[in-house]
């Protein structure tokens, strides 16, 4: 089946169904902004309309009345909302209508399922004209003379479209005697509105009948397994890429976060079942209805007795009985019982008798929420099969499946009508006498009673008071029926005397007549199917969360489902086991796994572990289901409504997701997959979640101490207002931030910021130290900030009594593993982070104990969702043994993985770049820091699998988890040469460097010596705030020795100076309290220039080349740039070509990726061609730097350019060489566009340099780089590169 093709056609199918109907709509003063009256020339046989041309619009005949039908639909729906919903909502609905009308007709021509067996939108012969255009006469409808006079006039005429849309509303209307419930009458607004054409190559009948494959609707076509599917999937997929975008527009569009409305809620819950998901749920409930009645049968035929048996044999003799007929069936997704007790089984046996059939008419089997009626097709089919082993023909099998076995509900009208037409056809393919027998399914449409007037009422109860009081029931449970659909309650009334009833108004001649039919009918259908109970209910709910439940759901979920009152589909889970489902009958469902794990459904849990049985469950993991919902991990499962200790069995598909998806139906069959529990061990786990792959070890570890009985779990701190609290430690001041404080300290130091945790992504041992918040003066402001709403305080949990105190802390969110870091003493936490406050005497054992695997399996099973609370935290059981060794390999790890994280510039502990080595070609320094990690890394991995096997002896785990770590696990950087070179076992690691990572690093580096924030004669951070003067001198050279004598610890003279010394080089750097002659100074005036050429001989490339002659020496220069060059890679005739170019494109971006989008390089640049551009430092910022920028470097390349064109100029006029001419003048093109946008850069610059804008460093980067592109005036200019 071609998806792909299904998809494309019915999006694109939808868009240009409502754009026709609104145009049809338009034409007669219907449009988007309101209903327009008719012309003053209108009479009342013939209404015109204004539509902007020479002539108006007119209709006449039966569109008057269609118009003045659709005009008070659209009014009546505007009373429930506005004018612009109304309208969009009805066309819509028609646009739904036509397009089910369509598939449905396509599909049945297809199969030959027409009554008159002429195709009406294609021809057997393959030409573009219908077989219905082509022979009308042929088709067995019904013409009057006036209709067959029209029908030869438009064929004379060749007006084909007109002629098409006559007949095919003529073969909808004729349809209607056999599907009434699909193709209602058309001699409504809905026939006015068609627009549809069969000549137009870009209409939607030639799409759906050239788009997709016609075999996709051929029933008898084999699958790509080679079998007959023999049912209508299609018509599932369909439905769910028709409400495609209106599915994305509820889920990511600008409703995401919204309240979900009536009419939108069938958009927000449509989710197609892959086929063999429903296989697997119908076989395992009606199915082992059937296999239940038989699978005792020949477990004791080999004449041996119970007595004579081991328990253990009759057991396995009746799993192969069970394996036999499902085999025998065709079953093959059914799961036979697991091995039970002898008491089980008795227990079973007994709950077998109350409940098995007598006859296979008897089983009543509902999907409540049917969609398209994918499950009820395929349960017709198992039923089916149950009927011809009772000995039933197919032709009178399907007849009663229709009267007695299938019921089907959804909120959605046209899903239903899908439904209803699945139905339909299946029982059409094994009866081909079916339509003609007037058998009607009991698949509805949920029908609400708002609308029920008092005099149909009346007329229907005809001074029947028993009458009266069970029609007022009913109205009443359907009050607002569409808010809620199938989870109402309804109670049970006389429905044999409502049909009675109704059989007397059907003969009846009455006014009311057509209301109660069109009303009541309904009402009573849907009421009863809502009423009765079922032996088997099959569903794929509707997933929702409360948030999104409009104002009337949320109140009846609260008051009827408080203990699932949280998600939609386990709101329809209890209504399926409280309303739906007989004593002892099969409940199976296919949701999202929160069920089986969150707290807000720990009472539905402890509800099931004494009133029902958990038979089987497939976890699927996620990407079992397109779209976003797909994301989801989803569990489908089998629940019998009565209680015995039983052993389930489940298959765990959760590691067959993304690139391995497609193997999650194979691996259905393979027995590694295959799991048996006792329901009853659930218990033994705190919270009861259904962990069914648990082995008895693991259980037993729950019985003993837990951590939280030896720790303090926090939540953290909220700001109410990050931007404003927190900061990245690198964009303030340096000084201005307080390390290694207690409170007490912190309050009196008159500090403004201190560290502060806020989680950030998977790493264990250690790192993720970034963050800085505002915690002046105890953080008082924090304490006492309103909220805008003036109510609260904005900030909450403030920790007082915890902040700055050493804990353990992990990310609440989570990537699907956690991960564990030691934080020492000093920070404050965030929200983000939860954390452990854990005694001095359990630290490290507890660090190396939460960083195993075996507490990592215990996190998804405490909790398999994105998070890892508190509360699943303090469950975590805690054993202690063999603690000095476990505590060695902790502080060995925490030694490792703080080396990883202060080996790059984002630590505020870094000290100097990894390639700065006693080395003088850089390819060996490179080599050797590769060598370095690659041990570092294998040194973790080798530990944190010690301590994993420490763990598994200590908890007896040796038949449960393996102690191997895989790869992509370990939280330490790994270096290779290129991507390439990244083995599939680091595949989805954050912690993969290449070589050109390294060398973007040490590039960064080096610009960080130019600015003087690193020196290399200086290890850590040299200047980040502050009197740049207090780090670095100008006077060494004229001092030599005596530097310290002359020179105060500010950087000034003691004695006095000499004039223009001011703009001296840097010669000095404080070290160790002392003055040392710098070996590399940095930038005088704290600006680089980057040039395309090389135009100056202190831009950023010619200064790089000076800083790599002193680190590794000048002559090694050469053969550093070129392995500089190779790892960028890029293009360039010479490796300085190619730095170069790295600087002008690439260094920036590679900055701000590496400084999170807070930049403390800042690039001020002219524009793509590229006049100018040039580094400043954020720290080293004054107010005259732009200035400075301006007048010594802008201003200078602007003569620099204006001096290449008149070098060029001068070449054009005297070369003699055709090439050098025209290089020169291509050239000279290049020089006058750069030239250009410097001098348009230079009228926004200059209003920035007189406006001599001071920054804050506490204010962040953020409000920064918006500040210093802002004038006095208010104006903005963009400057610099964005971000």
């Amino acid at each position: 089946m071609n998806k792909t093709a299904i998809k494309n056609f019915a999006i694109w199918a939808r868009n240009k169904l409502i754009a026709d109907i609104q145009y049809r709509a338009g034409l007669m003063g219907i449009t988007a902004d309101g209903i327009k009256d008719p012309l003053p020339q209108s009479t009342g046989t013939m209404e015109f309309y204004d539509i902007g041309t020479s002539e108006p619009y007119a209709i006449s005949g039966d569109a008057i009345p269609q118009r003045k039908k659709l005009v008070e639909v659209i009014r009546k729906k505007e009373n429930d909302s506005n004018y612009a919903t109304a309208y969009k909502y009805i066309l819509e609905e028609v646009a739904y209508t036509w397009f089910n009308r369509l598939i449905a007709i396509r599909f049945m021509e297809v199969n030959d399922y027409l009554p008159s067996h002429i195709r009406v939108l294609s021809s057997e012969s393959g030409k573009i004209e219908p077989d219905l255009v082509t022979t009308p006469f042929d088709a067995e409808l019904t013409f009057t003379s006036a209709e067959e006079e029209t029908v030869l006039r438009l064929k004379t005429e060749n007006k084909l479209d007109e002629l098409f849309r006559l007949l095919f509303i003529k073969q909808c209307n004729a349809l209607n005697e056999i599907l009434p419930a699909l193709f209602e009458k058309t001699s409504d607004y809905t026939e006015l509105l068609l627009n549809l054409s069969v000549v137009d190559r870009e209409g939607v009948v030639y799409h759906l009948t050239h788009d997709i494959p016609e075999q996709d609707f051929d029933i008898t076509h084999p699958d790509e397994n080679g079998e007959i599917p023999g049912q209508v999937e299609i018509i599932g997929w369909l439905y769910q890429y028709y409400n495609t975008e209106l599915n994305e527009q509820v889920y990511d569009g600008t409703m995401s976060k919204s309240k979900i409305p009536q009419e939108l809620l069938p958009a927000a819950t449509t989710i197609y079942t892959p086929d063999w998901a429903v296989r697997y749920m119908v076989e395992n409930s009606l199915g082992r209805i059937f296999i239940d009645k038989r699978k005792e049968q020949g477990v004791f035929a080999d004449g041996r007795g119970l007595d004579e048996m081991t328990w253990d044999e009759v057991e396995a003799k009746r799993i192969a009985n069970e394996e036999e007929i499902a085999r025998q069936m065709g079953w093959k997704y059914y799961l036979p019982e697991a091995a039970q007790t002898q008491e089980v089984r008795q227990q079973l046996d007994e709950i077998q008798k109350q409940s098995e059939y007598k006859d296979v008419r008897d089983i009543k089997v509902i999907d409540p929420c049917m969609g398209s009626g994918h499950i009820l097709v395929y349960a017709f089919d198992v039923l089916m099969q149950m009927y011809e082993n009772d000995g039933y023909s197919q032709r009178d099998a399907a007849q009663c499946i229709l009267e007695n076995n299938l019921f089907g509900l959804d909120i959605d009208e046209r899903a239903a009508q899908l439904a209803y037409f699945a139905v339909m056809m299946k029982a059409r393919q094994y009866n081909r006498r079916i339509f003609s027998r007037g058998i009607q399914p009991h698949v509805y449409a949920i029908a609400e009673s708002n609308d029920i007037d008092a005099y149909t009422r009346d007329y229907f109860a005809n001074n029947d008071p028993k009458l009266k009081a069970a029609l007022d029931s009913i109205i009443q449970d359907l009050h607002d029926a569409k808010e809620y659909g199938s989870i109402l309650t309804v109670a049970p009334v006389d429905f044999a005397a409502l049909y009675a009833r109704m059989d007397e108004v059907q003969n009846d001649i009455s006014l009311h007549r057509e209301s109660a039919l069109n009303t009541i009918l309904p009402l009573i259908r849907v009421a009863e199917a809502l009423a009765q109970q079922y032996d088997v209910v099959v569903t794929n709910p509707p997933y929702l969360g409360s948030s999104r439940f409009s104002p009337l759901l949320d109140k009846y979920v609260k008051e009827n489902y408080a203990d699932v009152k949280s998600d939609l589909s386990m709101v329809m889970y209890q209504a399926a086991i409280n309303n739906f489902s007989k004593r002892c009958g099969f409940i199976s469902f296919i949701t999202t796994s929160s069920w089986m794990f969150l707290s807000s459904f720990e009472k539905l849990r402890d509800y099931l572990s004494h009133a029902a049985t958990l038979y089987n469950l497939v976890d699927f993991g996620t990407e079992l289901f397109d779209g976003k919902v797909g994301h989801n991990p989803i569990v489908s499962w089998v629940t019998r409504k009565a209680h015995v200790d039983y052993k389930m069995t489940a298959i765990r598909l959760v590691d067959y997701c993304y690139s391995r998806r497609d193997e999650k139906e194979p691996e259905f069959f393979n027995l590694k997959n295959r799991y048996t529990a006792q329901q009853s061990n659930f218990s033994k786990i705190p919270g009861s979640p259904v962990a069914y792959w648990v082995g008895s070890a693991t259980l037993l570890a729950f019985s003993n101490q837990t951590i939280g009985e030896i720790s303090e779990p926090r939540m953290g701190l909220t700001t109410g207002n990050n931007d404003y609290y927190l900061r990245f430690w690198f964009e303030v001041s340096v000084y201005a931030i307080g390390f290694h404080h207690n409170r007490e300290s912190a309050k009196t130091s008159g500090l403004k910021w201190f560290p502060y945790n806020k989680g950030g992504e998977y790493r264990k041992w250690y790192g993720n130290q970034e963050y800085i918040v505002d915690w002046q003066n105890d953080g008082y402001e924090m304490q006492t900030k309103m909220h805008p709403d003036g109510n609260r305080i904005w900030a909450h949990n403030f920790n007082l009594e915890y902040n700055f105190k050493k804990h353990l802390t992990w990310n609440d969110l989570t990537s699907g593993s956690v991960s564990f870091r030691a934080f020492d003493d000093g920070f404050l936490f965030d929200s983000s982070a939860a954390v452990a406050f854990i005694p001095e005497n359990h630290y490290l054992f507890a660090l190396a104990y939460l960083n195993t695997k075996f507490v990592n399996e215990l996190s998804k099973l405490l909790n398999p969702t994105m998070h890892f609370k508190l509360g699943d935290f303090s469950k975590l059981p805690y054993w202690e043994a063999e603690k000095s060794v476990v505590e060695q390999f902790a502080m060995s790890n925490i030694k490792i993985s703080a080396n990883d994280w202060d080996s790059y510039e984002t630590s505020w502990d870094f000290q100097r770049h990894p390639l700065i080595r006693s080395i003088s070609r850089l390819a060996d320094a490179y080599a050797a820091w590769k060598d370095e990690c690659e041990q570092h890394f294998l040194q973790l991995k080798a530990n944190e699998e010690e301590l994993n096997c420490i763990f598994i002896d200590i908890y007896g785990l040796q038949d449960e988890l393996t102690p191997e770590v895989a790869d992509k696990d370990v939280t330490v950087h790994r270096i290779f040469d290129t991507k390439d070179d990244v083995p599939e076992s680091m595949q989805g690691s954050s912690y993969v460097r290449t070589k050109r990572d390294e060398i973007v690093s040490l590039l960064s580096y080096a610009v960080g010596c130019m600015f003087g924030r690193y020196s290399l004669d200086v290890e850590g951070l040299v200047y980040a705030g502050g009197d740049f003067n207090s780090k670095y001198c100008r006077w060494i050279r004229q001092f030599g020795d005596r530097a310290n004598e002359e020179i105060d610890e500010n950087g000034n003279l003691i004695h006095g100076g000499w004039a223009g010394s001011s703009i001296w080089e840097y010669d000095g750097v404080r070290r160790d309290g002392k003055w040392v002659a710098s070996s590399y100074p940095p930038d005088t005036d704290g600006i680089l220039p980057i040039t395309d050429e090389e135009y100056l001989e202190d831009d950023i490339v010619s200064r790089l080349c000076g800083w790599l002659k002193a680190v590794y020496g000048a002559d090694t220069l050469e053969e550093n740039l070129d392995f500089i060059a190779g790892a960028l890679g890029g293009k360039g005739n010479s490796s300085r070509e190619i730095i170069r170019s790295y600087f002008l494109k690439d260094f920036f971006k590679d900055h701000c990726k590496t400084y999170q989008k807070r930049p403390i390089y800042w690039l001020f640049d002219s524009g793509k061609q590229n006049g100018f551009k040039a580094l400043i430092y954020l720290h080293r910022y004054t107010q005259d730097t732009i200035g400075n920028l301006r007048v010594d470097y802008l201003h200078k390349m602007q003569r620099v350019y204006e001096s290449e064109i008149n070098r060029m100029q001068d070449m054009i006029d005297h070369s003699q060489n055709a090439r050098e001419v025209a290089a020169s003048t291509k050239r000279k093109e290049k020089l006058q566009k750069q030239l250009k946008e410097c001098r348009d850069y230079d009228e926004m610059i200059a209003h920035l340099a007189l406006s001599r804008i001071e920054l804050d460093l506490d204010d962040g980067v953020k409000v920064n780089y918006e500040k210093i592109q802002t004038a006095s005036d208010g104006k903005k200019y963009a400057v610099l590169a964005k971000i």
